[in-house]
């Protein structure tokens, strides 16, 4: 679930004259790590005796909870937490958003994970690379985007009721679409945001690198979700 705020500010396209790659290879960076300490911290949840904490429903809640936590935390507190704290709450994020992606990777077999991955992982590069490169402003997509998660979460409540096949593949594609799109999207925007801040402010390029890594974080996390189900491959 998408917690971060959108607002309608103005369109300021990315050649603005402005070096903003030490902001954006900040997010990227950010973003890369947090993916491989999600990665590195489901593995060893698997392969450990982590796994029976996991598998523990009241376990599992508490650590559903504490992500949406986190989320909020580094969202809504944007303004007012250091950099540093912004920091250790994304990674401290990724790690615990790790342990509970054990459950989900355990019921998919080995190959349709990597597949997924490497599917994700493409789509995720593409749609980055035009949505900051891009002179099309983007910004009238954000609210059909957000409009369309929140159909997609009903739809996905529906679909533990109803339990249809078609269902299941229809909610999956759309998945895949919408948060390749958020890509994009997000891209853009957190571009714009870059384009605003003083290269001499190296906090305030610091919160950005941090939060424009956590939102895409969350779209990449969230369209290889609905890749793997998409894929289907389950284990036996």
């Amino acid at each position: 679930m998408r917690t971060i705020n959108r607002n309608g500010s103005a369109f300021y396209p990315l050649e603005r004259g402005i070096d903003l790659q030490p902001i954006m290879r900040q997010v990227y960076t950010w973003m890369g790590l947090g993916l491989l300490l999600s990665a590195v911290m489901a593995a060893a949840t698997i392969n450990t005796s982590l796994v029976d904490l996991v598998a523990n429903p009241v376990i599992f809640l508490l650590a559903i909870v504490a992500e949406f936590g986190m989320v909020l935390g580094l969202s809504l507190g944007f303004k007012r937490l250091s950099s540093g704290t912004a920091t250790l709450l994304f990674f401290a994020y990724a790690a615990l958003n790790g342990f509970t992606l054990s459950v989900v990777l355990l019921a998919f077999t080995d190959a349709t994970v990597i597949s997924a991955f490497a599917a994700t992982a493409a789509l995720f590069g593409v749609m980055s690379v035009i949505g900051y490169t891009t002179q099309v402003d983007l910004t009238r997509m954000g609210t059909y985007l957000m409009m369309g998660v929140i159909g997609l979460v009903i739809a996905m409540v529906v679909s533990m009721f109803i339990n249809s096949g078609p269902l299941d593949m229809l909610i999956s594609m759309v998945g895949v679409l919408i948060f390749t799109a958020l890509t994009a999207y997000d891209t853009q925007r957190i571009g714009r945001m870059a384009a605003q801040i003083s290269m001499e402010d190296g906090e305030a390029a610091a919160k950005l690198g941090v939060f424009g890594a956590l939102q895409l974080y969350l779209d990449f996390i969230n369209m290889f979700l609905f890749m793997l189900r998409l894929m289907g491959g389950r284990r036996r």
